[in-house]
């Protein structure tokens, strides 16, 4: 389990519930997994589960919420910055960080992508993309450079899910997939590149 300063969550048994939930969902998959498994799973009630939670995607949805502020702090930070290649290269540093802590899901979203599109969550993660996006691509980029941008992101998303099973120190996966990244929005912020 993760610590609990990480991500400041509220109360141990809400936690408890996601933790679960999250474990179920990605051994069994999000629609084969029941609000009475988990409560099985936790050893409590159903109703002591509604306490907390009325529906699966109500967990999802504040699973979404406490991993991805870290993404939500970022767009605010990199909002609030000048528009300089040194900050988007801090943005792609600072959303490594952020996907590291929210692993679990993202691996989950990865793994149940036509059930996250169906709730709520697939919007929320969307718009989200869009903001990051819109942080680390200049509004006048050609469409190559708009290219670059987007597998810069597509590329911290995608190396994290794809070195999981390769062996390897986790540390070195993560900066090389930075490296990899930076260079992308290095080379779209490049002045004059001749074709």
């Amino acid at each position: 389990m993760g610590s609990s300063t990480q991500h400041p969550r509220r109360g141990n048994t809400r936690q408890r519930i996601q933790d679960v939930a999250l474990e179920l969902f990605a051994e069994q998959g999000y629609e084969k997994t029941s609000l009475r498994e988990i409560a099985e799973r936790l050893d409590v009630t159903k109703a002591a589960l509604y306490y907390h939670f009325k529906t699966k995607e109500d967990i999802l949805i504040s699973l979404f919420e406490d991993l991805s502020r870290p993404v939500d702090e970022l767009v605010a930070w990199g909002a609030a910055q000048p528009s300089t290649l040194e900050t988007k290269k801090e943005i792609l540093r600072r959303y490594g960080v952020a996907l590291a802590g929210a692993a679990p899901l993202f691996r989950f979203m990865q793994e149940n992508q036509a059930t996250v599109r169906e709730l709520s969550i697939g919007d929320l993660f969307k718009q989200r993309m869009m903001k990051l996006m819109d942080l680390v691509m200049d509004p006048d980029a050609d469409m190559p450079d708009r290219v670059r941008c987007f597998s810069a992101l597509f590329t911290m998303h995608a190396g994290m899910l794809a070195l999981k099973d390769v062996e390897g120190d986790p540390e070195e996966k993560r900066a090389a997939i930075l490296e990899v990244s930076t260079d992308l929005i290095t080379q779209a912020h490049t002045p004059s590149r001749t074709a």
